[in-house]
């Protein structure tokens, strides 16, 4: 079981990273969501995704685990609904969103159960036929990530988690993992993308997006 902080790593200090390392594209959500719906990034950092929403002309709001985060967000973009929230469940109402967002979330809750958690909160306040654009990483086959899923095998009981250079706990995960959680709380997959984008260390990485819907109950 990984700690708060294990989970957080420098994104709760003082050298929180600036940088997105998935970056987003609004146009995967314009063709299928009128100007004006209701868009919860869970997982906002400091807001970036949520003033280009915003800018576009959604209703656009962020949520985040990390106080730091949320705070130069706001300093950031003044006026963007930004909510700091250390612990489940989400301060908002069933079915108030038509999409969220979960951008690089997953990665830093290596445990199912946390998983699962996030998953069953996001499917509340998602609307039935709303969206949930969940960007990640898979398992990666360069040997550097090869050699760091086997040293933390033995620590974490699961291959493809292992800790950063800044203490964090990081998983990478089985695409079918991905996928299968999405059913589990009545998201159906829709569209599939990937890419390679930077990591906050200075590398590379392999990224899956899935544009998943909710399902009506």
């Amino acid at each position: 079981m990984t700690t708060p902080q294990e989970r957080l790593g420098s994104w709760e200090t003082a050298g929180a990273p600036t940088t997105d390392s998935h970056p987003f594209d609004p146009a995967a959500l314009r063709a299928q969501l009128a100007p004006g719906a209701r868009i919860l990034d869970h997982g906002c950092g400091r807001g970036r995704r949520v003033a280009e929403l915003t800018a576009l002309g959604y209703a656009a709001e962020g949520v985040d685990g990390s106080r730091t985060l949320v705070e130069r967000g706001r300093q950031d973009h003044p006026g963007l609904r930004l909510t700091h929230c250390a612990a489940l469940p989400l301060p908002f109402e069933d079915g108030r969103y038509a999409a969220a967002l979960l951008f690089g979330v997953l990665t830093r809750v290596p445990e199912d159960t946390g998983q699962r958690a996030v998953l069953k909160e996001l499917a509340r306040v998602v609307r039935p036929g709303g969206l949930l654009h969940l960007s990640d990483v898979p398992l990666q086959t360069d040997p550097r990530s090869r050699a760091r899923y086997t040293a933390y095998e033995d620590e974490f009981g699961a291959y493809g988690v292992f800790r950063t250079e800044d203490g964090a706990v990081v998983r990478h995960h089985e695409p079918e993992h991905l996928r299968r959680l999405l059913r589990m709380h009545g998201f159906a997959v829709a569209e599939e993308r990937t890419d390679v984008v930077g990591t906050l260390h200075g590398h590379s990485v392999r990224r899956l997006q899935l544009i998943a819907r909710r399902e009506a109950a």
